[in-house]
């Protein structure tokens, strides 16, 4: 029978990846639901092509738009966040991929799991912000949850078939972005468009700045922690500019297992929509005896706050993470419309960090407003910069693109 998908995030890098993995493997997937944020366009060419029962745009604001190009298709169109909400929860749905960029993603991946769904998470900032939370739903209604991300793939793919075995440690790879071997004087006059250029992997804008800055490997930092119960302070993160090793995983005995690859997300994309099994693929292979030398350096903290700043809140829990998010979410978007500075992210991330009202132990409610108050913080922050474009775009919480 085929796997029917309820795909969050269809218009971005990992959603599109995904739809290129259904259309390489008609006779396995269906698409069954797609949702975009404010992509009217592409949507609806997605909606032509894999003809799903249910479309769905973030963005109330184009739902006339979308739904009088798909009246000559037989489907539902929906809009809004509720309307999100709902769609994951339909019983047709097999796998819910979850790849709304940022804390958008949040709410509809909880509706998947106490839905019973199996969860294809590339939506990392779930489980920076919710990390407990997200687990404990998770066991309680007996839901997998499958890493989509290549360097979490690749963290399963090495525990597979070790059971009860100790993790002494997680390596967790980075590739060290377009900026590895800048110089902090050198860094405080790049721009957005120098961040957008990674040497390695085709990404969406926002994932893309937050690699440029580190953030993106504090986040898999956490979202590590989660993922596989490792402590933090036993997840060493490695540059590994060459994007080969995708991670690894060192055990109790001193044997480490690593996942090789090239730099495809359709590889770790398709692994978890088919785990057990594996399928033929005509991606990119790795020849080792082209590719040479593979290195390793330690990241420089100094240089890279931001991933300071992640096992920071990691270290102090609680809403920490979700904290460290919302004020992520703030300046990387000022960056990319040119309000911020490259270095200021880390500085305006810092200070919301120490002026947010810290809650050990948050439940759901307390993330939201937590994220609402970060928020509120960082946007103040910028516009002492004078920021007042970035600060209007900011008020609704929406600084996420799908």
């Amino acid at each position: 029978m085929k796997k029917r998908l309820g795909i969050l995030g269809s218009t971005g890098s990992i959603g599109t990846q995904t739809l290129d993995v259904v259309r390489h493997n008609p006779e396995r997937f269906e698409v069954y639901a797609i949702c975009a944020n404010r992509n009217a366009d592409l949507l609806v060419q997605q909606a032509h092509e894999f003809h799903p029962e249910v479309v769905c745009i973030a963005d109330e604001s184009l739902y006339e738009t979308v739904k009088s190009q798909l009246e000559s298709l037989n489907c539902k169109v929906w809009a809004g966040a509720d309307a999100i909400a709902q769609m994951v929860t339909f019983p047709s749905i097999d796998i819910v991929v979850a790849a709304m960029v940022g804390y958008a993603g949040l709410r509809p991946t909880i509706e998947a799991i106490k839905a019973g769904k199996t969860i294809a998470l590339a939506n990392k900032e779930t489980l920076v912000v919710a990390g407990e939370l997200i687990c404990e739903l998770a066991q309680e209604y007996h839901t997998p949850i499958l890493p989509v991300d290549s360097e979490h793939s690749a963290i399963f793919q090495s525990i597979v078939g070790e059971q009860n075995n100790e993790i002494e440690k997680i390596l967790l790879t980075a590739s060290g972005g377009p900026f590895r071997t800048f110089s902090h004087e050198q860094m405080s006059a790049v721009t957005a468009a120098d961040a957008l250029k990674h040497p390695n992997w085709d990404m969406g804008a926002k994932i893309t700045i937050d690699s440029a800055s580190m953030m993106n490997k504090g986040f898999e930092v956490i979202e590590a922690k989660w993922l596989f119960g490792v402590p933090a302070d036993k997840i060493q993160v490695l540059v590994h500019p060459q994007s080969i090793v995708h991670s690894a995983v060192q055990f109790a005995d001193g044997a480490i297992k690593a996942q090789l690859g090239a730099p495809d997300m359709r590889l770790p994309i398709q692994y978890a929509l088919t785990y057990p099994e594996r399928l033929q693929t005509d991606f990119p292979r790795v020849d080792l005896f082209e590719l040479g030398a593979l290195t390793f350096e330690k990241p420089d903290l100094a240089r890279f706050p931001n991933l300071r700043l992640a096992y920071e809140a990691i270290a102090k829990g609680g809403n920490m993470p979700c904290v460290l998010n919302a004020a992520n979410e703030v300046v990387n978007l000022a960056f990319r419309e040119n309000h911020c500075g490259f270095l200021q992210m880390s500085d305006i991330i810092a200070e919301t960090m120490n002026r947010t009202s810290f809650i050990a132990k948050p439940d759901y409610d307390d993330y939201v407003a937590s994220d609402s108050e970060a928020r509120k913080i960082a946007i103040a922050l910028l516009s002492g910069y004078g920021n007042e474009t970035a600060t209007g775009r900011q008020r609704d919480g929406n600084g996420s693109h799908l």
